[in-house]
């Protein structure tokens, strides 16, 4: 057995605190026996998918991962030009995925994108006489901050009771649970915080 090998295996599971074999092999659903051909540099006997499962938990990128047991046993060369190509492959998909998310995004925000710089015009040149079309407008961007999962934790005016894990004070100072009033809000995107809400405590 490779004790080089071994020994890189034991560095990388002591930085994320994986204190045994039995354990690496149960969190990455890579087998005790797969780890054992690792140990051994024996990278020829291990197929590339055996690297995916291991990065993630072991917090290295692949490519780093597989040069790491390649370099302490006897390389694999098929193996190596195999993670190539899927590399190659995987940076063409994720150049793809941008492009149609881009796409999806534009296609929402379409009616925003024609018109907003009219209203922009009219507004500099005082002849907007309807406030509200500025409302109207922003609507297809409120549409994509809700197919993103982004909502507001309140509403301007909204009386809250003072979080400071949600809530920033504007003025002033306040106990958790005293009342507030919202004065900007704050934003969330499922269980992440993006924004506090600016609140203004309340008087008796």
């Amino acid at each position: 057995m490779s004790q080089d090998a071994t020994h890189s295996l034991l560095e990388l599971m002591q930085r994320v605190g994986i204190s045994s074999f039995k354990a690496l092999s149960r969190v990455s659903g890579v087998s005790e026996r797969q780890l054992l051909y690792l140990r051994r540099a024996q990278v020829q006997r291990l197929r590339l998918e055996v690297f995916f499962k291991l990065a993630p938990v072991l917090q290295v990128p692949v490519g780093e991962l597989l040069a790491t047991f390649a370099g302490v046993g006897e390389a694999s060369g098929e193996l190596r030009q195999a993670y190539e190509r899927l590399e190659a492959q995987l940076q063409v998909q994720r150049q793809e995925l941008l492009q149609e998310f881009q796409q999806a995004s534009l296609d929402t925000l379409e009616t925003w994108l024609r018109n907003w710089p009219i209203a922009v015009a009219k507004v500099k040149e005082g002849t907007l006489n309807d406030p509200m079309t500025l409302v109207r407008l922003v609507q297809p961007v409120e549409k994509l901050m809700q197919q993103w999962g982004v909502e507001p934790l309140a509403q301007v005016g909204d009386e809250v009771a003072y979080d400071p894990q949600w809530h920033t004070l504007n003025e002033g100072s306040a106990q958790p649970g005293d009342r507030a009033i919202v004065k900007r809000p704050g934003f969330r995107q499922a269980d992440k915080l993006l924004h506090r809400s600016l609140v203004v405590p309340l008087k008796d």
